[in-house]
Formats: C-alpha cells, sequence, structure tokens
C-alpha cells in the first residue's frame, strides 16, 4: 500500500481517482487546486503525487518545480494530451511518469505501482559514483567534474548518472528512453541527441 496525494481540479474526476485507487489498496489524499496540493505534499510526505497539469490557481509546471525545490517524491503527471509542450517540459523538470486522460483507476495504479517499483530499485543505487574525475553525488544530485560542479537540469543528471554507472558498456538510444525518459514503447532518437549534445557541451567535450 502506499500514501497517495491526487492534485485534481476537476470535481468529478478527482472522486473517482480517490475511490478507485483506495479500492486498489491505497492510502488516498486529494486536493482540488496547486497550491493546497503543495502544501498537502510538504505536511503530508506522500509516497506518491498525481498531478494534473491544467489547475486552476497555479500551471501544473509550476507546481512541479515548487515541489522539486522541497520534495523528491515521485510524481505522475495527469495530461490531457500526449503531444503537450507543457508535457515534455514536465518531464524534463523531474516528473517521472504521466498518464493521458481518460484513463481508469486500474491503469492509474498499474502507472503508481511501476514508479514505486523504479524508486525502490533506485535506492539501491551507490550514493556515489566516480569516474576519473567525473564524481556524480547520487542522493544530493549534484555533479562535479575535476572539483569543477556542473549545472544540469533533472533530465540531463539521471541520463549522466545513468551512463556513469555503466562505464565501458555500450547503451543504445533504445535503452535510454526506457530507462531515463521511461518511454517502454520508444521515442524519438533526436530527444536523446540533443540532451547528449547538452551533456557533453556541460562537461567540456566541444
Amino acid at each position: 500500500m502506499a500514501e497517495v496525494l491526487i492534485i485534481e481540479d476537476d470535481d468529478r474526476i478527482r472522486p473517482l481517482l480517490v475511490k478507485g485507487l483506495r479500492e486498489c489498496g491505497h492510502a488516498v489524499t486529494s486536493a482540488p487546486t496547486g497550491m493546497a496540493g503543495l502544501q498537502l505534499a510538504v505536511d503530508s510526505s506522500p509516497d506518491l503525487v498525481v498531478l494534473d497539469l491544467g489547475l486552476p490557481d497555479v500551471d501544473g509546471t509550476q507546481v512541479l518545480s515548487m515541489l522539486r525545490g522541497v520534495s523528491q517524491v515521485p510524481v505522475i503527471i495527469a495530461s490531457a494530451r500526449d503531444d503537450d509542450p507543457s508535457l515534455v517540459g514536465a518531464l524534463d523538470a523531474g516528473a517521472d511518469d504521466y498518464v493521458v486522460k481518460p484513463f481508469t483507476s486500474v491503469q492509474l495504479d498499474a502507472r503508481v505501482r511501476a514508479v514505486l517499483r523504479r524508486v525502490d530499485a533506485g535506492r539501491q543505487r551507490p550514493s556515489s559514483i566516480t569516474v576519473g574525475g567525473l564524481v556524480v553525488d547520487v542522493t544530493g544530485r549534484r555533479v562535479h567534474l575535476d572539483d569543477r560542479e556542473v549545472d544540469l537540469t533533472p533530465r540531463e543528471f539521471d541520463l549522466l548518472a545513468h551512463l556513469a554507472e555503466r562505464p565501458g558498456e555500450v547503451v543504445t538510444k533504445r535503452d535510454l528512453l526506457v530507462e531515463v525518459w521511461r518511454q517502454p514503447w520508444g521515442g524519438a532518437d533526436k530527444t536523446v541527441d540533443v540532451h547528449l549534445s547538452w551533456l557533453r557541451r556541460k562537461l567540456g567535450e566541444t
């Protein structure tokens, strides 16, 4: 059983999700606005947050950014469209997964359990990874290269940490899309290329 917080403004959808996840065995709280949800997340420290992007008071991406400032709680984004630009922004800002409306409580429960399994697996990672002059602080999510701190986005950090754990191994773009972007169905190779280019530039490669 997990403690799940649902931040959703639709008065029809919210109680249905609360009821459905409770029937799946979770302890569920909910909030109809971004700020109320953020306060609940800080006060109650849930195991996972389901966050709607279209909130009435604060954009869901902004709520995620504020939440990431104080917590690394797993977040599943609820979006109306899978091609919504704000969804891409939310994933780059540190969201762990997403679901596209309409979805059922059973589908959401499956995503919740999958994300929590990944989080549990991640807790078994070493607290720090060193490759030559590169030091990746997994716990603090900080990176130093030759004693110089490197400023990375959440996605760039996840990408670097994944690669640093596998020195000398060949890692395919498909592997990165599955393990870093959480897209088991695949995705655009160009996304991987762009992020690798940014990462190389920040690490000093020309």
